[in-house]
């Protein structure tokens, strides 16, 4: 019987999987085609030297930069570094090759790391790291030629939100520094959604769609990917014509600088979103408006978009005008498009042949107008909508292409991987990505047992379809261990032994060793860079999401057990949606034991008189007592709650007391490092408006989108309040402060009354100061002030010592 059931299983994977393929040819053919459209060797070396020189400008001389051929690699990506013959005293010293000038920056970045010591992040988490390398002349001399292949062809970077909750504000001065940072990373293939609305705007006008008809379609600078993925529209908005001029431009400069380097951006296609104006024009097209995302009221300005069906001939002749739009103003640059038009978005019908139409012409849009289009897709709707994306669906939509004309991002493989329970999504060639954060929150977390092992078990796996690696965050600037790490995978063959890594990793993100340090780091590896319970993590530290619920009824303590496993974000459940039920307590997410994490503090603090000056030391040991501080204020949370329960006045005054006074010392603790600032975020947006109407709109943006994020009425905050919260001096101060004293002042005043808790009385009053914050313009700081060191060792003995 049992050998009756091995045979028939057998049967089935030999009909489901395609037969098992030479390496990487499912893609194959696209990659010979992107090869051919890479531009001369001698730019990649200038644009390689370029990054070179803004990195490290005194070794400007020191490197020698070729580009070879894949054949001199065994026919893959790959950099090999060399001592230099230098004949002369003065010159190069090092050679590296690659096979584009993204492989001759990874080799650089290699060598700097494991031979110099040097240390690269971006500069809101430090920084860099360069005292440790040798003056030029003295570069450390290799024993052998070090040749690293890519075992997988592509390092995919970026998620469709991360534009609106980390780059929005960006000009192309900080643009460049994150091309380079890619760069330097071994990004290949990196989204370029920039700009994309003035391509729409011409798109539309070719429809009889007039700009003014677009006012309520596109969402506010602050809010633009999700007007793009259909969830809103009018929100934020309108864009002006500056807006859209400007971020043209900007994308024109941040796609030239990907080519020169030998990037392959993704660009945007089309989904099926479109204005209101499209239904009046086109009254037989089958446009639906659809139902209700995260409003409070169902407005109409803002609520229930237009999707054009994609059976309709009308939604080919949009996308392929919007593709050829594109390569009109970019060039014939890349054959790979991004649609996510199911994401969120389930179909009216379970039906695989209806699925399978659907998806058909979606790709048909794309190659009307470039014939050799791949399709990228996010993957996340096979997690988040699972209920309805089973195997049929799920095989249906992925075969719905001819082979090799998609391509899935395993959005979420550090947590949920998907290529293990799909077959390996049923032949398609797919991309292990790393998820990691939502919503841009600052908390110490990770994985990096997973993405250290996850990446090489998937490569190595039977019948593996796996042809890249990737990092899918919502937003980016925070944990740059997690982000020095994931990169690497992409030219690893193995597993790495994490410990021996971390040693390393300390060693040049400081300059030099310390043991104490080493052993912090150590600790960090068991407990906050080791969540294996299965949680999407998103911030929900009671500080920066304050729970909007009535505690007269019991509850539970909102604060688990580290060794317990509580699932977050379950299978089924919508990526933006925060729901809270007024009877029961939100819970935080805390997987580790805090006294083991103030211990790493402990250490971190004792090292600290060997790293006086150093921005990447300074940014990690606020960080980190920052995460201690916020844990404690959990419990302190939950203490005050139950004195309320138990009617104790004055347990709850002193308690309330006590968080109010946390707060005041993490806002303090923040203002001493330039990268934990509010004031940096307000001020990037106002600088890049060019009318007074424009300053007050991106600020209010900006301020609305880490607080409320969406509407509210008098008595209702938003659904997605503090989705996208953040720990940052001045919001700590001027909004998270205030909206805890407010609430605990009505818990106050309902026992001094003996009334029960009025938690509309609550939410009105606090609503009411959120819009007029969000409405504000007061200034606030864009440079540290205070001693890191001494104010971290002051809180620490103030809290913890005892």
């Amino acid at each position: 019987m049992f050998k009756f059931k091995f045979q028939f299983l057998v049967l089935i994977l030999t009909i489901i999987v395609p037969t098992a393929l030479s390496k990487f040819e499912a893609i194959e053919p696209l990659l010979k085609r992107l090869d051919s459209k890479k531009v001369p060797p001698s730019v990649q070396e200038a644009a390689a030297k370029g990054v070179l020189k803004r990195l490290i400008p005194t070794h400007f001389s020191s490197f020698e930069f070729n580009i070879v051929s894949k054949d001199a690699c065994g026919g893959v990506s790959c950099f090999m570094i060399n001592n230099h013959n230098k004949s002369g005293k003065h010159g190069p010293e090092i050679i590296v090759r690659g096979t584009t000038a993204v492989e001759i920056a990874s080799g650089l970045h290699w060598y700097l790391k494991y031979w110099c010591g040097a240390h690269v992040s971006w500069d809101k988490t430090g920084g860099i790291q360069t005292t440790s390398v040798p003056e030029p002349g003295s570069l450390p001399l290799l024993k052998d030629e070090v040749l690293i292949k890519r075992p997988v062809p592509w390092n995919y970077y970026q998620n469709v939100v991360t534009s609106s909750y980390s780059y929005v504000w960006w000009d192309w001065e900080r643009w460049e520094k994150e091309v380079d940072w890619m760069a330097l990373q071994g990004v290949n293939l990196p989204l370029a959604f920039t700009g994309q609305e003035a391509i729409w705007q011409k798109v539309f006008k070719d429809f009889n769609i007039s700009s003014e008809e677009l006012n309520n379609f596109f969402g506010g600078p602050a809010f633009l990917a999700w007007a793009r993925m259909g969830n809103l529209h009018g929100w934020g908005g309108p864009l002006s014509q500056n807006w859209l001029d400007q971020q043209l431009v900007l994308q024109k400069q941040i796609i030239s600088r990907m080519l020169e380097l030998g990037m392959t951006p993704v660009l945007p296609s089309f989904a099926g979103n479109v204005p209101a104006a499209l239904a009046t024009i086109f009254p037989k097209a089958k446009i639906t408006r659809l139902g209700d995302w995260n409003t409070v009221d169902g407005d109409p300005r803002w609520c229930c978009t237009y999707l054009l069906d994609p059976s309709d001939p009308l939604f080919v002749e949009i996308g392929e005008a919007f593709i050829k739009k594109q390569i009109k103003e970019y060039g014939d640059v890349t054959d790979i498009y991004n649609c996510d038009t199911f994401n969120e978005n389930t179909p009216p019908t379970n039906d695989t042949a209806y699925i399978s139409t659907l998806g058909a012409a979606v790709y048909k849009a794309m190659s009307k107008g470039d014939r050799d289009a791949v399709w990228l897709m996010q993957g996340w709707l096979f997690y988040s909508d699972s209920s309805f994306w089973k195997p049929p669906q799920m095989k249906a939509l992925l075969h719905s292409v001819p082979f090799g004309k998609m391509i899935v991002l395993d959005l979420f493989a550090d947590v949920k991987p998907i290529w293990k329970t799909s077959f390996q999504f049923y032949g398609t060639p797919y991309i292990w990505c790393m998820l990691h954060n939502f919503g841009g929150n600052i908390e110490m977390y990770g994985i990096l047992d997973a993405i250290s092992s996850g990446p090489v078990d998937a490569r190595v796996s039977a019948n593996s379809t796996m042809v890249g690696v990737g990092m899918c965050m919502e937003g980016i600037e925070h944990n740059p261990v997690v982000y020095e790490l994931m990169p690497e995978m992409a030219f690893r063959d193995d597993k790495v032994q994490v410990l021996e890594w971390l040693k390393s990793y300390s060693r040049r993100r400081y300059g030099k060793a310390d043991h104490q340090v080493e052993a912090a780091w150590e600790i960090l590896y068991h407990t906050i860079y080791n969540c294996t319970d299965g949680i999407a993590d998103h911030n929900h530290d009671y500080i920066v999401m304050f729970p909007d619920w009535d505690p007269s009824t019991n509850f539970k303590s909102g604060i688990p057990n580290h060794q317990n496993k509580i699932e977050f974000l379950p299978p089924g459940s919508r990526r933006y949606l925060f729901q809270e039920t007024p009877s029961e307590m939100p819970k935080v997410h805390l997987w580790y034991s805090p006294d083991d994490v103030i211990k790493a503090l402990q250490l971190l603090l004792a090292g600290g008189k060997n790293f006086a000056g150093s921005l990447t030391y300074r940014y990690d040991l606020v960080d980190l007592t920052r995460q201690v501080l916020s844990k404690l204020a959990n419990q302190v949370y939950i203490n005050a709650v139950t004195s309320f329960q138990k009617k104790d006045i004055n347990a709850l005054r002193s308690h309330s007391d006590n968080l109010l006074q946390l707060i005041k010392d993490i806002d303090v603790l923040l203002a001493s490092d330039d990268n934990f600032l509010v004031g940096t975020w307000l001020e990037s947006a106002k600088k890049l408006a060019v009318t007074a109407s424009e300053i007050k709109q991106y600020e209010w943006n900006a301020r609305t989108q880490v607080t409320m994020w969406y509407d509210t009425n008098v008595t209702t905050q938003s659904k997605l309040h503090d989705y996208a919260n953040k720990f940052w001096s001045g919001i700590v101060e001027n909004y998270y402060l205030p909206r805890a004293a407010t609430y605990f002042n009505h818990l106050s005043e309902s026992l001094k009354q003996n009334q029960k808790f009025n938690l509309v009385e609550w939410r009105k009053q606090w609503i009411s100061h959120s819009n007029k914050w969000q409405k504000g313009n007061e200034l606030y700081p864009v440079k540290a002030k205070g001693d890191a060191l001494a104010i971290s060792k002051a809180l620490y003995e103030k809290y913890f010592a005892k």
